[in-house]
């Protein structure tokens, strides 16, 4: 796997079970993964400088994805993010896109979909 410059792919989602599947998931195909219970979380962490994609939920307690997201881009536009969400009406799809995200994935979700998100994300 050509990671870009050895980074991680950081999971920001509340939901424990999902975060450790994401993880499993992206392990078994090479990538190196972080996973993050929260917003506040991956921002107070030392991996955020050394994430290469984001997997991020958008409904969240705290902050919630889309403002995460909307942070980022203003501070961080070289993190592409792929937002994965169980909320993925046609409004949340056009403001995650909008706001910089590089794909809207919809739980449950289809894995090769997940990974060539992410693929794509590394190459953007």
């Amino acid at each position: 796997m050509s990671e870009r410059n050895g980074r991680v792919v950081s999971i920001v989602d509340d939901d424990a079970s999902l975060r450790r599947s994401l993880r499993n998931l992206l392990l078994s195909v090479g990538f190196r993964v972080e996973t993050f219970a929260s917003a506040e979380e991956f921002l107070a962490s030392f991996h955020r400088q050394n994430t290469g994609c984001l997997v991020l939920d958008l409904r969240m307690p705290g902050t919630g994805g889309l403002e995460l997201l909307r942070h980022l881009t203003a501070t961080s536009p070289d993190i592409p993010v792929v937002i994965l969400t169980a909320h993925g009406d046609a409004e949340a799809r056009g403001q995650s896109l909008g706001a910089g995200a590089v794909a809207f994935l919809q739980k449950p979700f289809h894995c090769d979909g997940l990974l060539d998100a992410v693929r794509a994300a590394y190459r953007a």
